[in-house]
């Protein structure tokens, strides 16, 4: 009797990894080794799913953290982690971070195309291994012990300190989407105290996107440096063949713009406050084909390169510093009058903003 195929998780984290073509072509490989169930960790590899057509091959519907998808899949025979990380340093860190969140039941291989290396980093079998060298031998790349386990966070009194690594001078930080600062050193951290962030080490810290925060959690928050698709523009943009309903509503997005699926997947129309949360929902929701309506003040962050924006789409620049009252305005009203479309909610817009309102660009895809 044949011996039963290996069942192979797979959770794919970042843009990068899908976007160079190396997801596909291990995903090729392991599934002429097993059968292969594989997922997404992250958002904006959502977008970049969509952008290579793997929607189908790659599950993107639920919203999870690397170590929670890890978690997810340890029922199989052995999980393995697809990344491409800036640097091996880098690389292995998030690697140690990983397995030391989800704590699996079951081998954890990683395998970083950015630092091309493979990395067992926990419950390493017989079968994990001969995969993990297969991988390795396949595609060229060297096997790396794992990290120590690897902590990143620490309690100062009743500050909570969340340190990031492999962080370049001069790229910018962001909290769930929102640019907070700029790096001065390689070593950043950050402090919270109540949910509010109260400082930082490394970083310079930007004001106006502090006050754009609302409560975070430290611990699980999604803190990034630099752009949110460093690989972006290696692939057309497309519109996703899985489709989702339009129910005629609208919804706001005025901060944590990555959530952008969740939010607003259903919706007919977006109104987005915010330059970054503009740049981040807009290329997202482009995929959907989902139009968006922004308001912004012209201090783009620029974390989203090779920006997208949806087919249809109209950004209001208003004077600096005047988004946030305008979207705070906009959103008082429409809870009593809600508008049916996007041009209405551009009328909205034109009364609320008046002499505020810088120029007004409609957008044609790209």
């Amino acid at each position: 009797m044949d011996e039963r195929r290996l069942l192979i998780g797979v959770v794919i984290h970042g843009p990068e990894v899908v976007d160079t073509g190396f997801a596909l072509q291990a995903l090729e490989w392991l599934e002429e080794r097993g059968d292969v169930v594989a997922v997404l960790g992250g958002t904006m590899g959502r977008v970049a799913v969509i952008d290579a057509g793997l929607e189908r091959r790659i599950d993107i519907s639920r919203r999870r953290s690397p170590s929670q998808s890890v978690h997810d899949l340890q029922h199989s025979d052995l999980t393995v982690l697809l990344n491409h990380a800036k640097s091996r340093e880098t690389g292995l860190v998030f690697g140690a971070i990983v397995a030391a969140r989800a704590r699996p039941a079951n081998p954890l291989v990683q395998v970083d195309s950015g630092g091309r290396f493979v990395a067992a980093l926990a419950n390493l079998s017989e079968k994990s291994d001969a995969i993990a060298k297969g991988l390795a031998s396949h595609f060229g790349f060297d096997i790396l012990d794992a990290c120590m386990p690897y902590d990143n966070l620490r309690q100062e009194g009743d500050v909570i300190v969340r340190r990031m690594s492999g962080v370049l001078p001069g790229e910018r930080i962001s909290v769930n989407g929102t640019v907070i600062g700029t790096a001065t050193d390689a070593h950043v951290e950050i402090m919270a105290r109540d949910g509010r962030i109260v400082g930082g080490r490394g970083i310079n810290l930007k004001r106006h996107g502090l006050e754009k925060l609302p409560y975070v959690d430290l611990r699980s928050a999604i803190l990034r440096s630099g752009s949110v698709r460093r690989t972006a523009g290696m692939l057309k943009p497309r519109i996703s063949s899985v489709k989702t309903s339009r129910n005629g509503r609208f919804a706001i997005i005025d901060h944590a713009a990555e959530e952008s699926f969740e939010h607003a997947s259903d919706a007919s129309f977006v109104i987005t406050i915010g330059d970054d949360t503009t740049a981040i929902a807009g290329d997202v929701l482009s995929r959907l084909g989902i139009p968006v309506l922004g308001i912004v003040d012209g201090d783009l962050d620029c974390i989203c390169n090779g920006l997208v924006m949806p087919e249809g789409s109209v950004v209001v620049r208003v004077r600096e510093g005047n988004d946030d009252i305008i979207g705070r305005a906009i959103k008082a009203i429409s809870e009593k009058h809600r508008p049916s479309s996007l041009n209405e909610a551009l009328d909205m817009v034109r009364e609320v903003a008046g002499e505020r309102i810088v120029s007004v660009i409609r957008c044609n895809g790209r």
